[in-house]
């Protein structure tokens, strides 16, 4: 296994991760400005994005296990002594 792989990896899923969670928060805020009255929020939309914004956070944090898991790796790798 190359442990620069493992870190790109991570991180690109971090970056998603980061991406869907923006995106969750934007629909959160964009239901709770569109009418004062409760019954113009869709419930339906608000808990869609309240699932994916868990699951967003859910994914960050493995993705930031795995770029431990491979740094730690890494810095294992370095103190071998040869």
């Amino acid at each position: 296994m190359q442990i620069d792989n493992a870190l790109n990896i991570g991180v690109q899923g971090f970056q998603e991760a980061q991406s869907r969670l923006s995106q969750a928060a934007q629909d959160i805020a964009s239901q709770s400005v569109k009418d004062a009255s409760v019954d113009s929020v869709d419930t339906n939309d608000l808990t869609t994005a309240l699932v994916d914004l868990k699951v967003a956070e859910i994914d960050a944090k493995a993705n930031a296990k795995t770029i431990q898991t491979a740094s730690d790796v890494l810095g294992t790798l370095l103190d071998i002594e040869v």
